[in-house]
């Protein structure tokens, strides 16, 4: 398979897991908050902790990345995001949550803010439509999958 196509395939994935994060936590949010004996605005929190760092960092992200190259940042926001998911699980109090997920999100920020412009830079012509077109639809599944999975983790799983 051409490198490109192995681009495509990584910027998705990461892009998945990171617009999945978002919306899974919120039908996940009673059961972290009697699992954690978090109050309600330990709850407010555990959201927007990870919402504000993504929105906040997300210029800064793309200019460094212009700086230093989106391959380079992408990896390292994928580390950062990969490691803020893993404290996120380990995580035995309502704080610990919230800063891991405020983690999660400075690594979101930087995978969100180069995606696109890595699929940019690595396809041309009708190539890029493709990727473009299959990267929109992975956002729409993710975003749409998260409270499903969401409930199916909490309810199911436990």
């Amino acid at each position: 398979m051409d490198r490109k196509w192995w681009t495509l395939l990584v910027v998705c994935g990461a892009t998945f897991m990171l617009l999945l994060d978002v919306t899974i936590v919120v039908v996940a949010l009673p059961e972290i908050q009697s699992g954690l004996g978090a109050g309600f605005a330990d709850v407010q929190w555990i959201i927007d902790a990870y919402a504000l760092t993504l929105a906040a960092l997300l210029l800064t992200a793309d200019s460094l990345a212009d700086l230093y190259g989106r391959r380079l940042l992408f990896t390292i926001g994928f580390t950062i995001f990969t490691a803020g998911s893993l404290l996120c699980g380990l995580s035995q109090s309502a704080i610990m949550l919230i800063i891991s997920r405020g983690v999660q999100g400075v690594g979101g920020a930087v995978l969100f803010a180069t995606s696109l412009a890595l699929l940019a830079s690595s396809f041309r012509g009708r190539d890029r439509g493709v990727a473009f077109g299959v990267w929109g639809a992975v956002t729409g599944v993710a975003t749409s999958l998260g409270p499903i999975l969401g409930g199916v983790i909490t309810s199911g799983i436990s």
